[in-house]
Parts: structure tokens; C-alpha cells; sequence
């Protein structure tokens, strides 16, 4: 359980990342570099940690008891 509860945060952590990747590429101010590198590490942490979570949550199994 805390796996998948864990794989959840990294997932919600990694759309957030996007999020906040696309909102600098589309607020980008051209004068300075720091958007572009601002989105590109925001971009791949934000890829890297959603497929971690939905890996994560794949992989868990999920244990029920049967009433035994």
C-alpha cells in the first residue's frame, strides 16, 4: 500500500512538473535563457517522475483480504 501510495505522489508531482513546464514555455520571454532551461528541467523531472509513479502504481499489487 505504500508503494502505490507513493507512486500516487510521484505521479501528481510529475503532471504538477508538466504544468508548470508548459505555463514557462508559453510565458517565455525571449531576452533571457532562463525560460528554455527553466522548461527543460522542469520537463524532464516532471516526465521522469510521472512514468516512476505510473510504474510504481503498475507494478503494486493490490492485497485483499478474502474474509479469511
Amino acid at each position: 500500500m505504500e508503494k502505490r501510495l507513493f507512486g500516487v505522489i510521484l505521479t501528481i508531482l510529475g503532471i504538477a512538473g508538466l504544468i508548470l513546464a508548459a505555463y514557462n514555455f508559453v510565458q517565455g520571454n525571449t531576452s533571457t535563457n532562463h525560460s528554455a532551461k527553466s522548461v527543460t528541467v522542469y520537463g524532464i523531472l516532471g516526465l521522469l517522475f510521472f512514468f516512476a509513479g505510473i510504474g510504481l502504481i503498475r507494478s503494486t499489487r493490490d492485497l485483499t483480504n478474502n474474509g479469511s
